[in-house]
């Protein structure tokens, strides 16, 4: 077996631009919600904060700098390709570097402290990543940057629901953190959810169901992305949480297989400057 070899230095690079480019502008499929939800909102206001969004992404986009303020901690889900070697360094060290080095080219801020408990010292560099990796068939590398603030990530919320719970359950538990997270993570908001696994898995579900584009709907699932949709632009709390029918944009859901006397169930949510870029390598 031939192994493709992918240099360590062209991965950093890649996590760089990433970085930059992920801060910087919004996604297509966001802003096509965003100006959806214009065309049908109702309240004034909520109007108004809709457009400054849209005028707000409009005028990073052009200048190339953050969308927000909050550049996030930079979250980043790796599919390793079983046929590839990389050379010249190690996986989770050129990621980091591009993140440090993307941050600081970017003039991102940087909002990572080394010791989650005691002094709280800044790393100066944004670094460490949140590295995900997952090894699948192939010789390529796919990289997503995620860059996820503190506002939205703080509102999230995981639940060991019992199977006898069900459907109806999971539903009560996603509206629940919703209403319990009301105006922080700065509304409209996409809300990642997953489903299954254990403890630990149920929370990558999540968060990587962020990653899914929110005009694309679950294959099994969609059915329910909807209704909880439907059930979270009920609530009102609107853009930047000042009232209005859109709360949120979209609802995305991920499912694991899990065991026999669990229904894990967590809830990710996330602000309409969900950022994330990819590339394959």
């Amino acid at each position: 077996m031939i192994l493709k070899e992918i240099k360590a230095a062209d991965i950093t690079a890649a996590v760089r631009d990433l970085c930059i480019s992920s801060n910087c502008n919004l996604n297509k499929d966001v802003l096509d919600k965003i100006n959806e939800a214009l065309d049908t909102e109702e309240i004034s206001h909520a109007k108004e904060i809709l457009q400054m969004i849209i005028e707000n992404q409009e005028i990073a986009r052009q200048s190339q700098l953050p969308i927000c303020q909050d550049t996030g901690i930079a979250v980043v889900f790796v599919e390793l390709g079983q046929d590839v070697h990389i050379i010249g360094g190690n996986l989770k060290d050129a990621i980091n570097e591009g993140v440090r080095i993307g941050y600081k080219e970017g003039y991102l801020r940087k909002s990572v402290v080394a010791d989650p408990l005691m002094d709280r010292v800044n790393t100066g560099d944004n670094t460490p990543a949140i590295i995900h990796v997952e090894v699948v068939e192939g010789d390529k590398i796919r990289i997503v940057v995620c860059p996820k603030g503190a506002g939205s990530e703080n509102m999230s919320s995981l639940a060991m629901l019992k199977p006898a719970d069900g459907v109806e359950g999971v539903k009560r538990f996603v509206l629940d953190t919703v209403k319990k997270a009301g105006a922080n993570p700065c509304p409209p908001i996409i809300v990642g959810v997953g489903i299954g696994g254990n403890f630990e898995y149920a929370p990558y579900l999540a968060k990587k169901a962020l990653t899914r584009p929110i005009d694309i709907r679950h294959p099994v699932y969609g059915w329910l992305e909807e209704q909880l949709l439907r059930e979270i632009n009920k609530l009102g709390i609107g853009p930047q949480g000042l009232g209005g029918s859109t709360t949120a944009l979209a609802v995305n859901i991920e499912v694991y297989p899990t065991h026999i006397a669990q229904l894990p169930v967590a809830v990710n949510i996330s602000c309409h400057v969900t950022r994330h870029r990819e590339v394959v390598l």
